[in-house]
């Protein structure tokens, strides 16, 4: 399993965000992106995942079992800011609607399985507009082990977990490179696993002769 990225660059709008970015990972291996905000770091794992075009450049995917018409996506949790929770729903209605979303050929771990490496089992029936935050967090991160996808695109994982939720999204992460998962992950903290990487992401100059004709 292989990804190349080769001098992409990223836009929103006419405006140029990030690159030429280049940089490859294998099996295994983990890269952080840093960089203050808005240098392109969430539009980066985005554009990895399918979901933004790139203004230029390549992004390839290449592996066993993945074909060159497959879209890139099938291959990708992505992790962003929104949950994707459906409030009203229980915690396990939420899960199994993505289990059955992902395919059952993927299928890695029951949904009480998960739930168990979350410390969440409890929370099982309770509808998500119940829980916390951080609890909230920790159950869109069960998502990542219903089903086998190598790369894990992960923005900002950490936020509102305290202190024992990051030890065991560690701990999922580990588990993920050890079995010859990559992950790319927008974060400020170090990642686990020994592999790590870092892309460091700077803003793109923006013309303010562009801004000020926007206003006139």
């Amino acid at each position: 399993m292989n990804l190349s990225v080769t001098d992409v660059i990223l836009a929103r709008g006419e405006r140029q965000v990030a690159g030429p970015i280049s940089f490859s990972l294998s099996e295994g291996e983990s890269l952080a992106v840093r960089g203050p905000n808005g240098a392109g770091k969430s539009t980066l794992l985005r554009a990895l995942a399918g979901l933004l075009p790139v203004e230029a450049g390549r992004i390839d995917l290449a592996g066993k079992g993945i074909s060159d018409d497959a879209p890139r996506g099938e291959h990708c949790h992505y992790f962003g800011h929104l949950d994707g929770l459906k409030s009203a729903l229980s915690v396990e209605e939420n899960l199994s609607f993505f289990k059955q979303l992902y395919g059952t050929d993927s299928a890695l771990l029951s949904i009480e399985e998960a739930l168990q490496e979350v410390a969440l089992a409890h929370t099982s029936s309770l509808p998500v507009a119940y829980l916390s935050a951080g609890m909230r967090k920790r159950v869109a991160l069960a998502r990542l082990l219903l089903n086998r996808r190598p790369l894990w695109l992960l923005d900002e994982p950490t936020s509102a977990l305290d202190t024992a939720s990051q030890v065991r999204l560690g701990t999922m992460m580990r588990n993920h490179l050890g079995a010859g998962g990559m992950i790319i992950a927008a974060t400020h903290l170090p990642l686990p696993g020994g592999t790590e990487t870092v892309l460091t992401l700077e803003p793109a100059q923006v013309d303010t002769r562009m801004i000020e004709e926007a206003w006139l």
